[in-house]
């Protein structure tokens, strides 16, 4: 298991009361969840209790003011207990976009329901036809009077189902593309003309309510814009998408050490032809691959969440973290599957899950090829 230098005692406690919670609270009920398609509303509440939602909201918020370390801590023990159902990650960004860009009147409004589980966030990006294209959105929020007219459609929205509060992407301008982008806080409760829609069949993850939404001629007051200037949501967008990918980074190391660890556990005890199949030479050396990965990855990772705590995380490394974490956790997770054979393939192992939720980390948060071509571009440069 990697050695993370930036933890001190107090992340150790942290990272220890994480761990109980998960295994109190979470374990029991992990099987049910999955049936459910959600986790309910009172694990939130609980998990706001021991300090995970509010962890780096400001005190004066209703939060720890903690560093970003801490949330950390979290994504890594999440991800070690094989779990990425429950949308914490979302909900967290959704929270530091409002820490991060709202006037005063928003962060004493949202941040509090955040910390307390009050609210549960979620971040509504994605349109039918746009992918990965932000500047492309085609939902719309018009000013009419004192309020925005909203319209239009979102799909593959994480904690869409439960969602108190939307960070939603929209067009406040559609006649520009990036200027024209901006953020609008929808609340959820008893708004006309907001609706959700299936809930998305999907091949792992089965615990999130992954959603559609749709806005027909939806209104909302006009001081729910993030932010005091319209024409700001791509520059915000960009400006919190490194800590989304270096979340997807520590969750897929969190991922790949808990396959490394069930798949160790297995090859002790499993037998073929005679001996342990950790005894035979292809096992061992597949092992040691993925534990060198693991111990790589934890590495870089560390080094970029030094830097974003500076201030000094480019939009490239972010990508990089992103694009190299998730295909280490595909690539060690596949080889951890194939040891346990057959049994791998079955829905009772827990690599099997480990293997299904992996899939989509090469997706979600800008697929893996736009992670590179970001990249290429900071080479592209004079």
């Amino acid at each position: 298991m990697p050695t993370h230098l930036w933890m001190q005692e107090e992340h150790h406690a942290f990272g220890d009361s994480v761990r109980r919670f998960f295994e109190d609270e979470f374990q029991p009920h992990r099987d049910q969840w999955k049936d459910d398609g959600h986790v309910p509303k009172s694990f939130w509440e609980k998990s706001a209790e021991i300090g995970i939602l509010g962890a780096t909201v400001p005190e004066e918020y209703g939060g720890l003011g903690l560093s970003r370390h801490f949330d950390a801590v979290t994504f890594l023990e999440q991800a070690k207990i094989g779990d990425s159902g429950w949308g914490f990650s979302v909900h967290n960004i959704a929270t530091h976009y409002v820490t991060g860009f709202g006037t005063e009147q928003q962060k004493q409004k949202w941040l509090p329901k955040l910390a307390s589980g009050e609210m549960v966030a979620a971040i509504a990006m994605t349109e039918p036809g746009t992918g990965s294209d932000l500047q492309a959105v085609k939902t719309t929020a018009i000013k009419d009077g004192n309020e925005y007219l909203i319209n239009g459609s979102k799909t593959f929205i994480t904690n869409g189902g439960s969602a108190d509060l939307i960070v939603l992407v929209a067009k406040t301008d559609p006649t520009s593309r990036s200027k024209g982008v901006s953020l609008i806080m929808i609340e959820t409760e008893g708004l006309d003309g907001f609706s959700v829609g299936r809930k998305l069949d999907k091949m792992g993850m089965k615990r999130n309510d992954t959603a559609e939404l749709s806005f027909q001629d939806v209104r909302v007051p006009q001081t729910n814009l993030l932010g005091d200037e319209e024409g700001q949501g791509f520059y915000q967008l960009m400006k919190q998408l490194p800590w989304e990918r270096l979340i997807l980074g520590y969750s897929a190391l969190g991922a790949a050490q808990c396959a490394l660890d069930t798949t160790l556990d297995y090859v002790r005890e499993r037998k073929a032809f005679g001996q342990r199949i950790m005894d035979f030479q292809n096992s061992r050396f597949k092992l040691a691959e993925a534990a060198t990965k693991i111990e790589l990855l934890a590495a870089f990772l560390d080094q970029c969440l030094a830097e974003l705590d500076q201030g000094l995380l480019t939009p490239e490394k972010a990508a990089m973290a992103k694009w190299w974490g998730t295909q280490a956790q595909c690539d060690i997770i596949d080889e951890c599957l194939q040891l346990h054979g057959g049994y791998g393939y079955m829905n009772e192992y827990l690599i099997s899950e480990l293997y299904t939720d992996a899939r989509v980390q090469k997706i979600y948060g800008g697929t893996n090829e736009i992670m590179k071509e970001l990249i290429a571009r900071s080479l592209d440069k004079d």
